[in-house]
């Protein structure tokens, strides 16, 4: 299908968010809301129209209208009409989470109650005049037939919006009458009590069965998404996702056109709770690993934490955080707190421009081009260890999640890595086993073993479980295969699946058990030397298996040593055992500092190489340019061109076919495209 032959929400797309103040509204002009979209390079704008307020002369009962609106002309119509002059397109964004407190006095059946009976609102102690706001029950009219789809029909017949967003579609705990009826017809048992849940205390009750959110969530999306494609068929609907759980992925797009997530970097939590780096990254692969599905948004809110929406990320941050969604083969969102008019905080569009136009000069080679790591990270829930080190060692990878993993996808890797994370049932580890058996390398993580993965990784038996082990190390057995000749030891701390290996199994770390306990480790130091500097107990197997298959089994955790620590040593060990399945020639190398992020994708015989550069203390402070970058692709390349950024090029041909890349120089984000002289293959 040519570009022209698509859908337009299926083409490359740079949408701002304009979170809107009702008190702002006589500021808004729609002539230079359409203006300043088009000045930022964003083809898709997102706006309030309905659900808490109505931002048009709504006539459904309780549709709050916002009063702030102008008499004289209709607001919504006039920023369709300015954005579709200027080729700009227009999602009415939803959110029918919440209602005042009017609404709740005529109606109160259609609000959330608490274990205590109570409903649940937010923003009591809210200074000025606002009204109350109360949080609406899923199940309930307000949300369903009686406001929600009168509200989606009432728009949908009177304004030309080229899309719909909901916002906060999640489900929260409810025990209203309705919700308890329909919990006995769909379960067959009684909803649990909460007597000690109140407004004040979120959560769910313990007992609550587990699939119960996800059943009042997917019935109530459901309905709207009909109502919708009722009333206009060709209409996409955006709906949000998980970015770091694979769970309901795939039912979630079943309901919707788009998906969308959010990558918060919220540094109001302070210094010692700094989102991972790995966020935008992580949550653009887990959208991306659903087949055959479009590009998924990543939302960049501009402010380090809600209670701080009113300002924007350090610069430096905020660029870094955003190239991560693009580079990652995401579609950008950029979520801003009003519009240019009425945002203190002046190198927001600066910021957001200039991660726009970046990414409308990659979008060409970006447009349909697949991932080209030989990677795959099997991930049911935030295996963020792994991802970290996969990150800060550049191993491009993919996320194959519950319900992906079939002989299918896993051909497409070199390497599968299994975190301790994911607990392959039988029939997935049987998959594992085939995938190995038939050549394929996996690198797993287990403190409990499957019978069928035992004989894969060369563990003729389990022993038993240690305890949590401190002041121990991970001795290096084989330095030919993993290198540290000059630090035999590695820092070790957590529990152990003590095994026996097999007979053909190649021990490549051992334990060295507690030299003392730790309140003794430091004192006197006359008493430190280790009682039991070598053991026959392992802690890396080497395996060969199959038709050329082989196998590292870790008996620790050392995704929980990265993400905990974030030693050196344990991300190079990761890089090691990776690069040891992968003999020694991986098909991508960078020679970098572990805070630059690469990812590779393919087309048409072209490979293109994203570099983001987020060297530096979070929270970046500035941008500090990084020179003489080298890369190397294990294929021969006819040309490379810098596409982003303005830096001169070296292409050093190596006799074993590969060629090296160097860089002069990377200041933010980069894209390299690579022309091969034929068409590599992994």
């Amino acid at each position: 299908m040519t570009h022209s032959q698509k859908l337009w929400w299926r083409r490359p797309l740079r949408v701002l968010q304009t979170n809107l103040q009702v008190r702002d509204t006589p500021q808004m002009v729609p002539e230079e809301i359409a203006a300043q979209t088009e000045a930022i390079s964003a083809n898709l704008l997102v706006v309030n129209f309905g659900g808490i307020y109505a931002w048009y002369d709504s006539k459904v009962p309780f549709h709050h209208v916002n009063e702030f609106l102008p008499k004289d002309f209709d607001l919504m119509a006039e920023i369709l009409r300015a954005c579709h002059a200027r080729g700009i397109r227009v999602a009415a964004r939803f959110d029918f989470s919440k209602a005042d407190d009017r609404a709740f006095q005529c109606h109160p059946e259609w609000f959330v109650r608490c274990g205590n009976g109570e409903p649940k609102s937010y923003g009591q102690g809210r200074p000025g005049d606002w009204s109350r706001l109360m949080t609406t029950c899923l199940s309930a009219g307000y949300r369903n037939e009686e406001l929600a789809v009168p509200v989606l029909k009432e728009v949908l017949a009177r304004y030309d919006i080229d899309g719909i967003f909901f916002n906060a579609p999640h489900y929260e705990f409810c025990s209203c009458p309705l919700c308890r009826e329909r919990y006995r017809q769909r379960l067959g048992e009684e909803m649990p009590e909460f007597p000690e849940h109140t407004p004040a205390t979120p959560g769910l009750p313990a007992g609550l069965h587990p699939e119960w959110p996800a059943i009042v969530f997917q019935e109530n999306m459901a309905l709207l998404y009909k109502t919708v494609k009722d009333c206009a068929p060709e209409l996409p609907v955006i709906l949000y996702y998980n970015g770091y759980s694979s769970d309901h992925l795939a039912e979630r797009a079943a309901i919707s056109d788009l998906l969308c997530t959010e990558a918060q970097d919220i540094l109001s939590k302070g210094r010692g709770d700094i989102p991972e780096t790995w966020r935008p990254a992580i949550s653009m692969r887990m959208g991306r690993s659903l087949p055959d599905a479009p590009v998924p948004f990543g939302i960049i809110h501009s402010c380090p934490g809600m209670d701080w929406r009113h300002t924007g990320l350090p610069t430096a941050e905020y660029e870094f955080w955003m190239s991560g969604i693009p580079a990652n083969g995401g579609s950008i969102w950029h979520s801003v707190t009003g519009f240019e008019r009425t945002i203190s905080d002046k190198r927001i569009y600066r910021s957001i421009g200039k991660i726009n136009r970046l990414t409308a000069k990659a979008e060409p080679y970006m447009e349909d081009a697949q991932s080209a790591a030989e990677a795959a990270l099997l991930w049911d829930g935030p295996a963020s260890g792994w991802a970290e080190g996969l990150l800060a060692c550049h191993l491009p990878f993919d996320l194959c999640c519950p319900g992906q993993l079939t002989p299918e996808k896993l051909a497409r890797y070199r390497l599968v890595i299994l975190p301790e994370q994911f607990r392959p049932d039988e029939a997935a580890s049987q998959v594992l086993e085939q995938y190995v058996r038939g050549g394929g390398r996996l690198l797993a993580e287990c403190q409990s073993l499957h019978p069928v993965l035992a004989g894969v990784l060369g563990v003729e038996r389990v022993l038993h479980r240690s305890g949590y082990l401190a002041a121990s190390y991970l001795r290096v057995e084989d330095f030919d295969a993993l290198g540290f000749a000059e630090t035999p030891l590695l820092p070790h701390r957590g529990e152990t699946l003590y095994c026996k290996p097999s007979a053909d199994a190649r021990m490549l770390l051992t334990l060295v058990p507690p030299f003392s306990p730790l309140d003794g480790v430091g004192s006197p130091p006359e008493r430190a030397s280790i009682l039991c500097p070598q053991t026959d107990i392992p802690l890396a197997l080497l395996h060969d298996y199959g038709e050329g298959g082989r196998s590292v089994f870790l008996p620790f955790r050392l995704g929980h040593l990265i993400e905990t620590f974030g030693l050196p040593e344990h991300i190079e060990l990761l890089k090691k055992l990776a690069w040891l399945l992968l003999d020694h020639a991986p098909f991508f190398e960078l020679d970098a500092p572990s805070g630059v992020q690469a990812t590779l994708f393919q087309k048409d015989g072209q490979y293109l190489v994203h570099l983001i550069n987020g060297v530096g203390k979070r929270p970046l402070q500035e941008n500090l340019p990084l020179s003489d970058l080298c890369f190397r692709l294990r294929a021969p390349i006819r040309s490379v061109q810098s596409l982003l950024e303005d830096t001169s090029i070296e292409v050093i041909p190596h006799p074993d076919g590969s060629t090296a890349v160097r860089l002069k120089e990377l200041r933010l984000w980069n894209a390299l495209l690579v022309n091969c002289q034929e068409e590599g293959t992994l």
